[in-house]
């Protein structure tokens, strides 16, 4: 069957000429998730520390290939219009806006949203941001659960795309390229809208080492934090190589340390550490880059993963997102060489990612901010939701392998979309 087409909305920038901004800690110890309305919700959160909002200030949205400089441009220019009156001085804090982007320049279709309302959540302190007029409402509405979902195939179904697969194994063994990603889809679809706060909240509980997001329909819980940057300091999380839990303790140790032992896992990990520290390097004036991964073990599948760390060193030029557009896309969302692999994407992948497996997060009047792969994630439109998943492809993947792998990686939303 055909994928539902995400929403569209037209480009172009909403801002006001100028706007009034006051910040102020309030005590307020009730979860997140719970303070947002059933609409115009945003989230970023972690055990739940990070920011939630509602409400449209202001917003773009950037097109194509010059997506992420146009929004970065256009936020600057919010920012310096902007009337700011801050009470609390903390990475985060005051003016923030929240994006997503698309993952290939074509169509390239991508958001960045200045809530009115933003609630923020650190160290056991929350503050309050708000935004011209707007109203605090504190505690919203109890989500209600999904009714009657049935799933479906999306772009293709599984023999069809282990197919793809066994294709980009025989290009890559030829030499035309040494990884690439591919990625495919699942639908669901419930009797009546689906509130997304009901997935957001089981996703929070269920992957609390991930980061749960949700910005302009698409949500998810990525556990791949593509960019971070606070005061200077730079890192990123890199995942690549994965095995799926059994649930068995014993069972899952073994798989653990075979995973740590897989020479294919770790060329595929090679690559995506790699392509990161290529990246960030021409703006640190040092980096850490670890020699080898440790395993990094989530309820569903286990990650071999890195932490690149590096010191900015441009950070008054160069913002969080254009270090996100710098690292886009790294070796893990799309291969290597980049160009190589991301035209095989365009060629045998069958589908349109939209805004999967693009940066997704949020980013603060300084230019610091995180922002996330847009991995374990899903686009909501009305009763219908669009579940992706990939996996990284190398010369000895097994096609039944990897879609066992991508069955793997759709569980977290699958079952984030479940009544019970």
């Amino acid at each position: 069957m055909t994928s539902p087409a995400a929403p569209s909305a037209p480009p172009g920038p909403s801002s006001p000429a100028s706007l009034s901004v006051r910040t102020t800690e309030i005590d307020d110890d009730d979860p997140l998730l719970t303070l947002l309305p059933t609409d115009d919700g945003v989230a970023w959160l972690r055990r739940d520390q990070g920011l939630v909002g509602y409400g449209v200030a202001a917003q773009i949205r950037p097109r194509g290939i010059t997506r992420f400089s146009d929004a970065d441009k256009w936020w600057t220019e919010t920012v310096a219009r902007a009337d700011i009156r801050d009470e609390v001085n903390e990475t985060g804090t005051g003016l923030v806006c929240f994006g997503s982007f698309a993952f290939s320049d074509d169509p390239g279709d991508s958001v960045l949203t200045v809530p009115q309302v933003v609630v923020g959540r650190r160290a056991g302190r929350t503050w309050l941001t708000l935004v011209g007029d707007a109203a605090y409402t504190g505690r919203g509405s109890t989500a209600a659960a999904p009714q009657d979902v049935v799933f479906s195939d999306g772009a293709m179904d599984g023999e069809h795309w282990m197919a793809v697969v066994a294709e980009a194994v025989r290009r890559i063994t030829a030499g035309a390229l040494g990884k690439v990603v591919l990625a495919r889809d699942l639908v669901a679809t419930a009797a009546s809208k689906i509130d997304v706060r009901w997935p957001l909240n089981r996703l929070a509980e269920t992957y609390p080492m991930c980061w749960t997001f949700h910005v302009d329909g698409l949500f998810g819980a990525t556990p791949e934090m593509l960019v971070r940057r606070e005061r200077g300091l730079v890192t990123s999380r890199v995942l690549a190589g994965t095995i799926r839990r059994t649930g068995d303790d014993e069972r899952d140790l073994a798989l653990a340390a075979a995973l740590a032992r897989s020479s294919k896992d770790h060329e595929e990990h090679e690559y995506a550490v790699r392509s990161v520290a290529d990246a960030l390097e021409p703006h640190c004036s040092s980096m850490t880059v670890p020699e080898t991964p440790f395993v990094l073990h989530l309820p569903n599948v286990m990650h071999l993963a890195s932490d690149v760390a590096g010191v900015v060193h441009d950070a008054a030029t160069v913002s969080s997102l254009q270090l996100a557009a710098s690292l886009h896309p790294s070796a893990a969302v799309g291969g290597t060489p980049t160009s190589e692999a991301v035209a095989l994407i365009a060629e045998i992948e069958g589908m349109q990612r939209g805004r999967y497996a693009g940066p997704v997060g949020w980013m603060d009047t300084s230019g610091d901010g995180e922002w996330g792969i847009a991995l374990r994630s899903a686009e909501i439109a009305g009763n219908t939701v669009r579940l992706f998943a990939g996996c990284g492809i190398v010369a000895d993947s097994d096609p039944e392998a990897e879609l066992a792998e991508t069955q793997a990686k759709l569980v977290p939303v699958r079952d984030s979309l479940a009544t019970g």
